[in-house]
Protein backbone atom coordinates (compact mmCIF):
# COMPACT_ATOMS: atom_id res chain seq x y z
CA UNK A 1 0.00 0.00 0.00
CA UNK A 2 2.87 2.36 0.80
CA UNK A 3 4.45 1.74 -2.59
CA UNK A 4 1.17 2.41 -4.37
CA UNK A 5 0.63 5.72 -2.57
CA UNK A 6 4.21 6.84 -3.32
CA UNK A 7 3.90 5.82 -6.98
CA UNK A 8 0.60 7.72 -7.27
CA UNK A 9 2.25 10.82 -5.81
CA UNK A 10 5.19 10.51 -8.25
CA UNK A 11 3.23 9.96 -11.46
CA UNK A 12 0.49 12.48 -10.69
CA UNK A 13 3.14 14.96 -9.53
CA UNK A 14 4.89 14.74 -12.89
CA UNK A 15 1.69 15.75 -14.69
CA UNK A 16 1.03 18.48 -12.12
CA UNK A 17 4.56 19.83 -12.56
CA UNK A 18 3.90 20.35 -16.27
CA UNK A 19 0.76 22.33 -15.37
CA UNK A 20 2.75 24.29 -12.77
CA UNK A 21 5.37 25.30 -15.34
CA UNK A 22 2.62 26.82 -17.49
CA UNK A 23 1.13 28.73 -14.53
CA UNK A 24 -2.23 27.01 -14.54
CA UNK A 25 -4.62 27.30 -11.63
CA UNK A 26 -4.21 23.65 -10.57
CA UNK A 27 -0.56 22.67 -10.42
CA UNK A 28 1.92 20.40 -8.69
CA UNK A 29 0.35 20.07 -5.23
CA UNK A 30 -3.23 19.84 -6.47
CA UNK A 31 -2.47 16.96 -8.84
CA UNK A 32 -0.54 15.09 -6.16
CA UNK A 33 -3.37 15.45 -3.65
CA UNK A 34 -5.98 14.29 -6.16
CA UNK A 35 -3.94 11.26 -7.24
CA UNK A 36 -2.97 10.20 -3.73
CA UNK A 37 -6.52 10.73 -2.48
CA UNK A 38 -7.94 8.60 -5.28
CA UNK A 39 -5.34 5.91 -4.59
CA UNK A 40 -6.28 5.94 -0.93
CA UNK A 41 -9.97 5.55 -1.78
CA UNK A 42 -9.18 2.57 -4.00
CA UNK A 43 -7.11 0.94 -1.25
CA UNK A 44 -9.99 1.48 1.14
CA UNK A 45 -12.39 -0.10 -1.31
CA UNK A 46 -10.13 -3.14 -1.86
CA UNK A 47 -8.83 -3.83 1.62
CA UNK A 48 -10.64 -1.63 4.10
CA UNK A 49 -13.58 -3.93 4.78
CA UNK A 50 -11.91 -7.33 4.95
CA UNK A 51 -12.63 -7.74 8.64
CA UNK A 52 -16.33 -7.11 8.09
CA UNK A 53 -16.50 -9.54 5.18
CA UNK A 54 -15.03 -12.28 7.34
CA UNK A 55 -17.31 -11.49 10.24
CA UNK A 56 -20.65 -11.08 8.46
CA UNK A 57 -21.80 -13.42 5.70
CA UNK A 58 -24.52 -11.00 4.58
CA UNK A 59 -22.06 -8.29 3.49
CA UNK A 60 -21.19 -8.33 -0.21
CA UNK A 61 -17.86 -7.20 -1.63
CA UNK A 62 -18.17 -4.43 -4.26
CA UNK A 63 -14.74 -2.88 -4.99
CA UNK A 64 -16.16 -0.59 -7.69
CA UNK A 65 -18.58 1.33 -5.48
CA UNK A 66 -16.17 3.83 -3.87
CA UNK A 67 -14.12 4.42 -7.08
CA UNK A 68 -17.32 5.20 -8.98
CA UNK A 69 -18.05 8.03 -6.56
CA UNK A 70 -14.48 9.29 -6.88
CA UNK A 71 -14.77 9.50 -10.67
CA UNK A 72 -18.08 11.37 -10.58
CA UNK A 73 -17.20 13.53 -7.58
CA UNK A 74 -13.88 14.80 -8.92
CA UNK A 75 -15.84 17.05 -11.27
CA UNK A 76 -16.16 19.78 -8.66
CA UNK A 77 -12.38 20.24 -8.62
CA UNK A 78 -12.23 20.34 -12.40
CA UNK A 79 -15.03 22.90 -12.54
CA UNK A 80 -13.05 25.10 -10.17
CA UNK A 81 -10.19 25.36 -12.66
CA UNK A 82 -12.42 26.47 -15.56
CA UNK A 83 -12.57 30.24 -15.95
CA UNK A 84 -14.71 32.27 -18.34
CA UNK A 85 -13.32 35.57 -19.63
CA UNK A 86 -15.91 37.17 -21.87
CA UNK A 87 -16.38 34.74 -24.73
CA UNK A 88 -13.20 32.79 -23.89
CA UNK A 89 -13.16 29.65 -21.76
CA UNK A 90 -9.89 28.60 -20.15
CA UNK A 91 -8.88 25.72 -17.93
CA UNK A 92 -10.55 22.84 -19.75
CA UNK A 93 -7.25 21.01 -20.26
CA UNK A 94 -6.30 21.41 -16.60
CA UNK A 95 -9.74 20.16 -15.57
CA UNK A 96 -9.24 17.12 -17.79
CA UNK A 97 -5.78 16.49 -16.31
CA UNK A 98 -7.25 16.52 -12.79
CA UNK A 99 -9.86 13.98 -13.85
CA UNK A 100 -7.09 11.86 -15.41
CA UNK A 101 -4.83 11.87 -12.33
CA UNK A 102 -7.84 10.76 -10.27
CA UNK A 103 -8.05 7.78 -12.62
CA UNK A 104 -4.31 7.24 -12.23
CA UNK A 105 -4.69 7.09 -8.48
CA UNK A 106 -7.46 4.52 -8.79
CA UNK A 107 -5.58 2.18 -11.12
CA UNK A 108 -2.39 2.44 -9.03
CA UNK A 109 -4.42 1.66 -5.94
CA UNK A 110 -5.70 -1.43 -7.74
CA UNK A 111 -2.12 -2.49 -8.54
CA UNK A 112 -2.24 -1.80 -12.29
CA UNK A 113 1.24 -0.28 -12.52
CA UNK A 114 1.87 -0.80 -16.23
CA UNK A 115 -1.26 1.04 -17.45
CA UNK A 116 -0.56 3.83 -14.93
CA UNK A 117 2.98 4.46 -16.25
CA UNK A 118 1.83 4.25 -19.87
CA UNK A 119 -1.05 6.67 -19.21
CA UNK A 120 1.34 9.14 -17.57
CA UNK A 121 3.60 9.08 -20.63
CA UNK A 122 0.66 9.55 -23.02
CA UNK A 123 -0.71 12.46 -20.97
CA UNK A 124 2.66 14.20 -20.85
CA UNK A 125 3.16 13.78 -24.59
CA UNK A 126 -0.31 15.21 -25.18
CA UNK A 127 0.22 18.21 -22.91
CA UNK A 128 3.73 19.09 -24.07
CA UNK A 129 4.08 18.16 -27.74
CA UNK A 130 0.54 18.23 -29.10
CA UNK A 131 0.15 21.80 -27.84
CA UNK A 132 2.95 22.92 -30.21
CA UNK A 133 1.52 20.89 -33.09
CA UNK A 134 -1.92 22.41 -32.53
CA UNK A 135 -0.44 25.91 -32.58
CA UNK A 136 1.42 25.27 -35.84
CA UNK A 137 -1.70 23.74 -37.39
CA UNK A 138 -3.76 26.80 -36.43
CA UNK A 139 -1.20 29.14 -37.96
CA UNK A 140 -1.12 27.17 -41.19
CA UNK A 141 -4.88 27.38 -41.44
CA UNK A 142 -4.75 31.17 -41.50
CA UNK A 143 -5.87 32.11 -38.01
CA UNK A 144 -6.24 35.88 -37.66
CA UNK A 145 -6.32 38.10 -34.59
CA UNK A 146 -7.23 41.77 -34.44
CA UNK A 147 -6.08 43.77 -31.43
CA UNK A 148 -7.62 47.12 -30.53
CA UNK A 149 -6.92 49.59 -27.77
CA UNK A 150 -10.09 51.49 -26.96
CA UNK A 151 -11.08 54.44 -24.87
CA UNK A 152 -13.74 53.59 -22.30
CA UNK A 153 -16.25 55.65 -24.30
CA UNK A 154 -15.89 53.36 -27.33
CA UNK A 155 -18.98 51.42 -28.33
CA UNK A 156 -18.34 47.73 -28.86
CA UNK A 157 -21.41 47.39 -31.07
CA UNK A 158 -19.90 49.69 -33.71
CA UNK A 159 -16.79 47.53 -33.93
CA UNK A 160 -18.72 44.27 -34.16
CA UNK A 161 -20.94 45.79 -36.83
CA UNK A 162 -17.89 46.20 -39.06
CA UNK A 163 -17.04 42.50 -38.79
CA UNK A 164 -20.66 41.69 -39.57
CA UNK A 165 -20.50 44.01 -42.59
CA UNK A 166 -17.58 41.98 -43.94
CA UNK A 167 -19.39 38.68 -43.14
CA UNK A 168 -16.57 37.61 -40.82
CA UNK A 169 -17.26 34.97 -38.18
CA UNK A 170 -15.70 35.65 -34.77
CA UNK A 171 -14.24 32.62 -33.01
CA UNK A 172 -13.65 34.28 -29.64
CA UNK A 173 -13.27 37.71 -28.10
CA UNK A 174 -11.35 38.93 -25.05
CA UNK A 175 -11.67 42.25 -23.25
CA UNK A 176 -8.98 43.29 -20.76
CA UNK A 177 -8.57 46.50 -18.79
CA UNK A 178 -5.37 48.38 -19.53
CA UNK A 179 -6.21 51.28 -17.21
CA UNK A 180 -9.22 53.19 -15.94
CA UNK A 181 -9.42 54.98 -19.27
CA UNK A 182 -8.55 52.25 -21.77
CA UNK A 183 -9.47 48.65 -22.61
CA UNK A 184 -7.75 46.14 -24.84
CA UNK A 185 -9.94 44.14 -27.20
CA UNK A 186 -8.62 40.99 -28.92
CA UNK A 187 -10.82 39.45 -31.60
CA UNK A 188 -9.91 36.08 -33.05
CA UNK A 189 -11.59 35.22 -36.35
CA UNK A 190 -12.63 31.80 -37.55
CA UNK A 191 -10.06 30.10 -39.77
CA UNK A 192 -10.44 29.74 -43.51
CA UNK A 193 -12.25 33.04 -44.16
CA UNK A 194 -11.32 35.48 -46.92
CA UNK A 195 -10.32 38.80 -45.38
CA UNK A 196 -9.70 42.04 -47.25
CA UNK A 197 -7.11 43.16 -44.74
CA UNK A 198 -6.64 46.73 -45.89
CA UNK A 199 -10.35 47.42 -46.20
CA UNK A 200 -11.07 45.95 -42.75
CA UNK A 201 -8.35 48.00 -41.08
CA UNK A 202 -9.52 51.14 -42.82
CA UNK A 203 -13.05 50.72 -41.48
CA UNK A 204 -11.84 49.94 -37.96
CA UNK A 205 -9.65 53.05 -37.80
CA UNK A 206 -12.71 55.18 -38.55
CA UNK A 207 -14.42 54.07 -35.34
CA UNK A 208 -14.39 56.80 -32.72
CA UNK A 209 -12.21 56.26 -29.61
CA UNK A 210 -10.07 53.55 -31.24
CA UNK A 211 -6.55 54.67 -30.30
CA UNK A 212 -4.41 51.74 -31.45
CA UNK A 213 -4.80 48.96 -33.94
CA UNK A 214 -2.69 45.89 -34.68
CA UNK A 215 -3.54 42.94 -36.88
CA UNK A 216 -1.49 39.79 -37.46
CA UNK A 217 -1.77 36.39 -39.07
Amino acid sequence: MTFRIILAAALCGIIGFERELKNHSAGFRTHILVGVGACLMMLLSLYGFDQYLDKYDSIRFDPARIPSYVISGIGFLGAGTIMVHGMTIRGLTTAASIWTVAGLGLVIGAGMYGPAVLTTMVVLLSLIFLNHIETLFSLNKGERKVRLLLKKEAKLGEILAIFEHFDLMIRKMEIESESNEERRLVIELEKGQYIDRNDLLEHLTRVEHVTYLFENK
